[in-house]
């Protein structure tokens, strides 16, 4: 069975089509049965690529991924089983679009899923240990640094898809 994941960031050019592409990537060398996509929580860059920088850095890193940023929407919720976002302000604009408990238990932070990382992410005050920080108009590094956060993380999710840890 085909578990159905979205990653969610703001503008869904940096951050979310680079966690998409690790996982898609990650998963299809796994054998893992994974449908991946990702979605800004604005609506500022819907219909355009990605990020240069964000492409840039997951290609170098030999990540082959296709993205268009697509705003979220509430629909989203029935289409996907996983709805992992980047940071607080994510997480704070998913649930407002939350419609019942089923949809609010969909939502989790990617990075509670970091093997290295011991947090609990149902603690509100977690949440800034968990974020992804958003490498927008910054130097190559960070974006380099945010793929690190998000492999660890896609790692830890993989093992929790096949042992349910």
């Amino acid at each position: 069975m085909t578990t159905r994941i979205l990653m969610v960031c703001l503008g869904n050019i940096c951050r979310s089509p680079m966690a998409a592409a690790v996982l898609d990537n990650r998963a299809r060398e796994a054998g893992i049965d994974v449908l991946v996509s990702s979605a800004g929580t604005a609506s500022w860059h819907a219909g355009e690529g990605p990020n240069h920088m964000s492409f840039r850095v997951w290609t170098d890193a030999g990540y082959e991924y296709q993205h268009v940023a697509q705003q979220f929407k509430q629909m989203m919720f029935d289409e996907f089983d996983l709805i992992l976002v980047m940071d607080q302000s994510n997480f704070t604009n998913v649930n407002a679009l939350a419609r019942n408990h089923e949809d609010v238990a969909k939502i989790r932070y990617l990075r509670s899923f970091d093997p290295n990382l011991k947090v609990d992410q149902i603690d509100p005050s977690a949440g800034a240990l968990l974020e992804v920080p958003d490498p927008w108009e910054q130097p190559r590094e960070e974006f380099e640094e945010v793929l690190k956060m998000i492999e660890q993380s896609v790692d830890g999710l993989l093992a929790f898809l096949v042992h349910g840890d």
